[in-house]
């Protein structure tokens, strides 16, 4: 063997040029390299584990057997540098630049409003040219497989898919122009004479695509292939070694001599546990060049294939196998095709190896049941020689093991034909469709012999429950010899249930809907084989009636099998829904909108769609975001330590070991704090580094300061902590009831008289519903960079937070120094939604205490891990509401409690608590209304602001109240809402007027364009049709108050340059962090100045050109910093009055030049000075809100009884945003908030353990939506006609408002659960928690299979999770 003892030199290529490395470290991801080494900050980081796709590039690599350059999307966060010798990686920087050309992905996402924050653009821009270069013409479930694997916070993706869809062939339909109407639907935007639509954007002026003008591959790494090197190579790091062989024998004599080495072939397995778990491999072998690992060859029984073949690649051979032979050889094929598709991203699957995916074992493992059930084998080798492994029971002996030796290496897997008679079946269930972890996953085979029905052999594998792949072997032999029919499968499902129990106890909790998930799965088993058997078995057989309409439960399940001796030929179409997938296909999607006015000058840009101003650069790479900025010297990075204990006192803290590693420079803690060591928000106390004793896991201790963020980490990790555990932590709203433990004050409201009008009903109802907490996701983790100036105790601020006078303030009292000596920059940022407010000020001042101590400049950026243990999350909400009406619908008084679980600090939580209570009437005018809101202390982290600040969650129980009344009286939910809403000129329960016109106009147009009423008589037909798929519908209102009930934060202030040569610098409080404020605000001195956009240009938020600014929040950005631009802009223009009107037909920038040497100031500051908003709770009265904005919301869903999996199938919401300044921005704030809310009420779920440690810290636990879960066809109306005269231009505020029509989709699935529960008899209200997950929902559905679950008793048992 010749293994080269020295490190070896690495050779790849980036963006066409040539990187050498010769002391390549093993632990150095792409990403950092590209980030730090490169400079090429395009390429964003967004979790550190592949689970986001921020980091997308694409990697090519030349095949010399095949003389074919290899295109591939990669997570650069999970690509070691050392794996890339030979390749040549595309970023986002490399395909286009507004300096010289965009590329028409670029454009087109760009174009199509697909950018908000941003963040996420050059990973979408990466994985779709990706695509393109692979297929240039791709189809649209091309461009949804492609993005799959790319999470976006903001845009709700419709106009990133939109901007994709014009690739492809089919879309020269007028639906793929981003306009109003559509001629396949017969809409009538386009058919009223001389009427033409508005558009979002024109694809006709997009650039066309031309494959000739992309970058070419390397040729020195054509010929570098081809004359490849037989050496080893060697690369050795300061922790690490990395070892590729170039043969088979070498790799062999490698492993013999570090058996416990991995093999490294996508790091997506061995990555996340360095990364996540600290585990750390001296040796690490990547066998990348062997090529035995990656031939695949045939044989009469089937095919061998290299265990080293990517997933993709993989896929791509069996789906060519698929098509080169008969159907009944390539069953388990066409299975394990099913499940690759579903198997973790496009970015997971292109470099994730199949023999990787095997013996990494995973217990939830998609492929190895399968593989298993179907009889494969695998071939391993080691310095003994060779042998065949068959892949059963035997081979998995627990959790991440197998029977393998430490030294033998799969060579390649076996996967054999299938024969006549033999049907092989995958089936999975997971939290989302697509790029998740599977809950249950399985593989089913079974072979009859010709011309019988009785079974020959039976295998049957799940993923899922139990610690690894496991066999059903007892339920196989119950049916092995028997007939396939009733009488036998009715006693295997028994025999399934007691073969595979699982403990309540069970890690990943969920026990009894995945038990449930093995009975359903196996029953969709069995239809399959009933749907085939008529084939294999002839059609002569009578044809019996299946009974499963029938309305008892038991007597349901029995039938579900058909008689002995019976073969229909074919099963009743309502038993075959149980088989047929789930609609998938997105459909071109209408968005309305008013034009502008006829008069309107065509250089006034305020009304049209016009694009977000930064929407080029950030799809370019181009836009800086906080950790963009370049390092300076002597740079030091800071990380955090937390607590791990949820209530302790401390008893030490030593850091000694933590300064002995390498790089470490010093640990911050609570003593280096100069001035102030607490913040006080609400008259409550938090400390910014713990002193004495802790109350929540994720608390934090001190602060570790070392010369690159892999050192601190490691000193941070060195840290040790002493604890001496307190009694009794609340975790729980129930336990902190229990032990009065709350933060003060509480609030309350009444309107009437409540307990006198209970007396008076028809009839009463008590009920309740837990809303789960969510996780703010933004994908730009909390940033900031801290720089001391070297003079006065000046210090320079960079970060990424809603409200940077705050940080300024906090900074300053925390280093006791002047306000004045603290400036904060915020350039922009990748989404905040409420997270980047307290907690960002905190954080700020820890890194300023670092700069301070150290005199050196700090950054501070927080892992996704990190970020969401200690950043807090929505309120989670108990309430519980008693209901009075009358028999024809009326509500005539209705008690509400709200209980929020606040964490183990105050933050903004009463100020929560206070806009739930105003909110809890929605749209409907109860005459006898009470409230009561409390703030729960417990031992969680802090909960903080959030998109809706409450009102989600408000509305959420008011909703869920009507619903029930709905319910119990036998009407329709809409009538119920319809018969309470406010109507005329009307008081809220706060004694605010207001005019509920443009409510009621939302609510009729939503039924109208939704087509409410035909559509409500079909789904009662399809669900009359269909036992196991259900549809529902549901159509929701809202009423949102506009503005903060904080008078003082309704002003603003803004600060406008002309510079001489005509250009405009425009300065304002607020923070652009996607929602296009920066955008607006540029329209609005465009109008102002009667000058065209171009002109203007905004830089940044910075506290020393617009001072003591208020947060951007509450819907309130454009009406505040709106206003205060338009007055400095009005004091510019009347300036400039006397030299227009001396030269009336001179040139913008003749005025200006004239104007400076009249010495006329060319600079102006703005102010606006809001409403006078105000709460008094003592009286219950006051106009805590400027004005309200509405919207309804129709959504239909498809749920699977079987598993709870559902489909948003379609979405109209019609929102009153008045006269919208930019359409665009505004229909992608609604898109983006529903979508957010989508995740908030069915999908979105915090999981802690019994001790208060967050286990849902990244994308791999925590899923929020993705391109799968976008409603297939989703349209937005703005409600035309509408004027606010108490807002810039008569619009209206609408970030916020619209994230609570996702609820439309709970109550849809609610709507469907109903539906289900009746085919077993169940009838009448019904408790469903909010989210509502494949889980809840599934269980709600009462299936006989659910029925068949024991239920554990509360209590008697530890379970895995709390339900917080």
């Amino acid at each position: 063997m010749s293994e080269v003892k020295g490190g070896d030199t690495l050779c790849f290529f980036v963006n066409g040029k040539k990187v050498t490395e010769s002391d390549a470290d093993p632990e150095t991801m792409l990403l950092s390299f590209l980030r730090q080494r490169m400079r090429l900050t395009g390429t964003k980081s967004g979790c550190g584990g592949g689970g986001c796709g921020a980091c997308t590039v694409m990697v090519s690599r030349y095949q010399p057997a095949a003389k074919t350059v290899l295109h591939y999307s990669a997570n650069a966060c999970l690509l070691p540098v050392c794996q890339l010798h030979g390749a040549a990686v595309t970023t986002v920087e490399g395909i286009g630049s507004t300096k010289t050309r965009i590329h028409p992905v670029q454009e087109r996402i760009a174009k199509a409003h697909g950018s908000q924050c941003g963040f996420c653009t050059p990973g979408m821009v990466m994985s779709m040219y990706t695509l393109l270069r692979n297929k240039p013409q791709p189809s649209m479930e091309d461009i949804t497989e492609a993005l799959a694997g790319n999470l976006c916070r903001c845009t709700g993706y419709r106009p990133i898919v939109d901007g994709c869809r014009t690739f492809c062939q089919e879309a020269n339909c007028c639906q793929a122009n981003g306009n109003g109407g559509c001629c396949l639907t017969g809409d009538e935007a386009t058919d009223k004479p001389g009427h033409v639509a508005p558009q979002l954007f024109d694809k006709e002026e997009f650039l066309p695509l031309d494959p000739t003008q992309e970058l070419i591959f390397p040729p020195e790494l054509i010929l570098m292939a081809e004359t490849a090197s037989q050496q080893t190579q060697t690369f050795r790091g300061e922790r690490m070694t990395w070892v590729t062989p170039a043969s088979l024998e070498d790799l062999v004599q490698l492993k013999t001599r570090h058996p416990q080495a991995p093999l490294v072939m996508g790091n997506t397995n061995i990555g996340p546990d360095i990364k996540f778990k600290g585990v750390l491999h001296p040796v690490i072998i990547s066998p990348t060049r062997v090529m035995e690992l990656f031939e695949v060859s045939e044989t009469p029984q089937g095919f061998w294939v290299g265990a080293g073949c990517s997933l993709s690649g993989v896929k791509s051979v069996l789906e060519r196998l698929v098509r080169q032979f008969p159907t009944e050889k390539t069953e388990l094929f066409r299975a394990l095709v099913q499940q690759l598709g579903n198997l973790g991203s496009q970015q997971i699957r292109n470099v994730a190896s199949l023999g990787g995916n095997i013996v990494s074992a995973y217990p939830n493992s998609d492929l190895n049941p399968v593989l298993a059930a179907g009889n494969c084998k695998l071939s391993v080798i080691s310095n003994g020689g060779r042998r065949e492994i068959p892949l059963n029971q035997d081979f998995f002996v627990g959790f991440g093991k197998t029977i393998l030796k430490p030294d033998e290496i799969v060579v390649s897997v076996f996967i054999p034909f299938s024969r006549k008679g033999e049907m092989v079946r995958a089936f999975r269930q997971a939290p989302r469709k697509e790029s998740a972890f599977a809950t249950v996953t399985t593989g089913m085979r079974v072979f009859f012999p010709e011309g019988s029905r009785l079974v020959r052999e039976l295998s049957v594998y799940y993923g899922g429950v139990g610690p690894a792949t496991v066999s059903a072997a007892e339920t196989c032999t119950a049916i092995v010899g028997r007939p396939w029919d009733e009488q036998t499968l009715s006693r295997a499902y028994d025999v399934l249930l007691e073969e595979l129990a699982l403990p309540p106890s069970a890690p990943g909790g969920k026990v009894e809907f995945r038990r449930s998930l093995t009975l359903s799965l196996f029953f969709k088993f069995n239809l399959e084989v009933l749907q085939r058997l008529r084939e294999m078995v002839g059609t002569g057989s009578a044809l019996k009636t299946c009974h499963c309409f029938g309305r008892n439960a038991s007597d349901c399940f029995n039938s579900l099998i058909y008689f002995q001796d019976v073969i229909t030929d074919e099963l009743p179409e309502a038993v075959q829904s149980g088989i047929k997938p789930l609609p998938k296909q997105i459909e071109p999607s209408l968005q309305e909108f008013q034009n502008v006015s006829e008069g309107q000058s065509d250089q006034d840009p305020v009304g049209r769609p016009i694009m977000h101003r930064s929407a080029l650069s950030q799809a370019t790479g181009e836009a800086v975001y906080c950790d963009d900025l370049p390092k300076t010297e002597g740079e030091l990075f800071l990380v955090l330590v937390t607590s791990t204990r949820s209530h302790a006192k401390i008893t030490g803290l030593d850091v000694s070991e933590a300064l002995q590693v390498p790089g470490v420079v010093d640990v911050i803690t609570h003593k280096d704090i100069p001035g102030k060591k607490v913040r006080t928000f609400c008259g409550y106390d938090e400390e910014l580094l713990a002193e004495k004793e802790v109350s929540c896991v994720g608390q934090m201790l001190c602060a570790v300061l070392a010369d690159t963020k892999a050192h601190a980490k490691r000193g941070a990790a060195a840290v040790k902590i002493g604890y001496e555990d307190l009694p009794d932590p609340v975790f729980t709203v129930e336990e902190a009831i229990e032990n009065k433990s709350f933060f003060e004050p509480h609030r309350a409201i009444e309107r009437g008289n409540v307990t006198e009008a209970f007396k008076s009903v028809d009839q009463v109802y008590e009920g309740e519903i837990r809303i789960g907490g969510q996780e703010h996701f933004y994908m730009e983790t909390q940033s900031m960079l801290v720089v001391p100036v070297g003079e006065e105790r000046e210090f320079k601020v960079y970060i990424s937070c809603q409200w940077p006078t705050y940080t300024q303030d906090a900074v300053a009292e925390t280093l006791a120094v002047p306000s004045n000596r603290v400036t904060c920059h915020v350039k922009r940022i990748g989404g905040a939604f409420g997270g980047k407010v307290l907690k960002t000020t905190v954080l700020a001042c820890i890194t300023s205490v670092a700069a301070w101590k150290t005199d050196l400049p700090v950054r501070c950026v927080l892992e996704r891990g990190e970020d969401m243990l200690i950043t807090g999350a929505r309120h989670p909400v108990l309430g519980k509401y008693k209901v009075g009406f009358m028999n024809d619908g009326r509500v005539v008084a209705a008690d509400l409690q709200y209980y929020t679980n606040a964490g183990n600090t105050l933050d903004e939580s009463v100020l929560v608590i206070e806009k739930i209570l105003l909110h809890m009437d929605n749209a409907y005018n109860i005459p006898n209304l009470r409230g009561r809101g409390s703030a729960c202390r417990t031992n969680l982290p802090s909960n903080t602001a959030f998109r809706g600040f409450g009102v989600p969650q408000s509305i959420m129980v008011v909703e869920n109240m009507m619903n029930d009344v709905a319910v119990v009286l036998g009407r329709p939910a809409h009538q119920i809402r319809e018969i309470n809403m406010y109507k005329g000129p009307s008081l809220t329960h706060y004694k605010f007027e207001f005019d509920p016109e443009n409510l009621l106009r939302c609510w009729e147009e939503c039924k109208t364009k939704s087509d409410y009423d035909a559509r409500r008589r079909a789904i009662d037909q399809f669900n009359q049709q269909n036992r196991w798929k259900k549809r529902g519908m549901s159509i929701i209102p809202i009423k949102y108050g506009i503005a903060f009930g904080e008078s003082f934060f309704n002003q603003a202030a803004a600060l406008v340059h002309i510079y001489k040569d005509g250009s405009v610098l425009v300065s304002h409080g607020g923070a652009e962090m996607g929602q296009g404020l920066h955008t607006k605000m540029q329209q609005v001195a465009s109008r102002e100045l009667h000058i065209p956009s171009s002109k203007i240009y905004i830089s940044e938020t910075s506290t020393n050109t617009v001072p003591n600014t208020c947060p951007s929040a509450a819907s309130y950005g454009t009406d505040a910093n709106g206003m205060a631009v338009k007055n400095a802009c009005e004091k510019l223009y009347r300036r400039l009055e006397p030299i227009r009107q001396q030269n009336p037909k001179g040139s913008w920038e003749s005025w200006v030049r004239n104007a400076f040497f009249e010495k006329i100031s060319l600079s102006a500051t703005g102010f606006y000075r809001g409403p006078d908003c105000c709460m008094d709770w003592d009286r219950m009265e006051g106009r805590p809100y400027a004005y309200f904005t509405y919207g309804a919301c129709c959504c239909e869903v498809e749920l699977d009884g079987l598993t709870g999996d559902y489909r948003t199938l379609r979405t109209d919401i019609v929102v009153d945003i008045g006269r919208s300044i930019n359409p665009s921005v505004d229909i992608g704030q609604i898109e983006g908030a529903f979508i957010q809310g989508l995740g908030l009420y069915t999908l979105e779920e915090l999981k802690f353990s019994p001790s208060g440690v967050l286990y849902s810290r990244g994308p791999s636990q925590y899923k929020i939506p993705a391109v799968c879960d976008i409603p297939l066809r989703f349209n937005v109306y703005l409600l035309p006609d509408s004027h606010n005269p108490h807002a810039i231009y008569s619009s209206k505020g609408i970030g916020e408002p619209v994230l609570f029509l996702g609820s439309s989709v709970f109550y849809a699935i609610k709507d469907a659960v109903a539906a289900a529960r009746s085919e077993s008899g169940l009838v009448g209200p019904f408790p469903l928690d909010s989210p509502a997950t494949p889980e809840r929902a599934c269980l709600a559905c009462a299936s006989p299979f659910t029925l068949k679950i024991p239920a554990s008793k509360p209590g008697s048992f530890k379970p895995w999770a709390l339900n917080i």
